[in-house]
This record gives structure tokens, sequence and C-alpha cells, in this order.
């Protein structure tokens, strides 16, 4: 009855630790907000964020920023079906990737309530990109994440059936424990640069 209760006010719980911290960390990053966008503008052509379709909470699509790390012209696909020869990076790209300071403009959706600080990573909304999660519906009764358990467990190194399967244990079982814990291996992870591509 007790752990019932504690699963059913989880989620507001967790609504209210996104708004607290995305909200701050916008607040302290505007600095480094700054300066992204103009090394990103002066380093290649387009705008310093881009801006992606995906497919989050119970499967309604939104638009996800990121700073720009390819070319203007590079096509837009999953990770999963890119090869080296799809990924034009920009002279700075690389290093926004492997910082993951790339990530940083999607606190803003964490904090309109598209995103979470920690769910299952939205994907794409291509035909690709939905097939992965046809069999696992479970995956949008949560909104997805900036990192998640997925990510940190291989994060663009693992099969797309693996990665599904991550999530839906996440989506299934999300409380303050398990996102304590990948919020600190997030940590090491982003310290580390691991499975960055």
């Amino acid at each position: 009855m007790i752990n019932h209760y504690i699963r059913s006010t989880y989620p507001y719980i967790k609504r209210l630790i996104d708004i607290v911290v995305s909200a701050t960390f916008l607040v302290c990053l505007l600095p480094a907000f700054l300066v992204l966008s103009i090394a990103v503008k002066l380093t290649s052509k387009g705008p310093a964020i881009f801006w992606s379709e995906r497919v989050g909470y119970n499967g309604e699509l939104f638009s996800m920023p990121k700073f720009r790390s390819m070319t203007a012209y590079s096509k837009v696909m999953s990770r999963e079906v890119a090869s080296e020869d799809d990924i034009e990076l920009t002279p700075i790209g690389g290093f926004l990737r492997k910082s993951s300071l790339d990530e940083i403009p999607q606190l803003w959706s964490v904090l309109r309530g598209d995103m979470s600080l920690i769910g299952p990573r939205p994907l794409l909304s291509d035909e690709y990109s939905k097939a992965t999660r046809a069999n696992y519906p479970e995956i949008y009764s949560v909104r997805p994440g900036i990192t998640g358990l997925a990510q940190v467990n291989g994060r663009n190194f693992i099969s797309p059936r693996n990665k599904s399967r991550y999530d839906t244990f996440y989506a299934e079982r999300s409380c303050l424990w398990l996102d304590t814990k990948i919020a600190f291996q997030t940590v090491y992870a982003v310290l580390n640069s691991k499975n960055v591509m």
C-alpha cells in the first residue's frame, strides 16, 4: 500500500525536481550558453541551435533543441544508422559532443515539460526510430530525458533493441533511488567522455 502510494506520487515529485533543477541550471549556465552560441556561429554557417522533431510523452511530437554540432548541410538521421561519412561535424562539433555541452539547451525542454532530466532519450520522428520502439510502448509512459539508463550503459554503442529494453526497465521502475543513481553515473560518463559518437 505504501509502495503503491510512493510510486503514484513520484511523477509529481520528479516534475518538481525537474522544474527547480532546470531553472537553476539555466540561470547559472547563461554565460556558457551565450559563449557557446557565439562559438558555434563563428565557426560554421547556420543557426547556433538546431531543433529536431522528436517523439515524447504519450507518443506526442515535440521540437528538441541542441547546440548544432554538425554542419548545416548534414543529413538528420538516427545515430544507429548513421555512418562516419554521414557525420559532418563542425570545427567545434566534436568537442560539444564529447563534453555533452550540446545538450544544454534541452534544459529549456525540461522546464517546459516536454522532457525530464532523466528518462528514455527521445528518438527522431522518422520511421526507423519509431520501428525500434514499436514493441515497447511502455517507454512513452514517462517523459523522455536528457540522460537515462541506456545512456549510462553504452549510449551510442548498444543495439536499438537493448536500448529499448533499458528504457522499458526505467519506465516501469522509475523512482528517486534509480534517478539518483543514473544522475551520478551520468556525471562519471560525461567526465570520461564514454561512448560518444
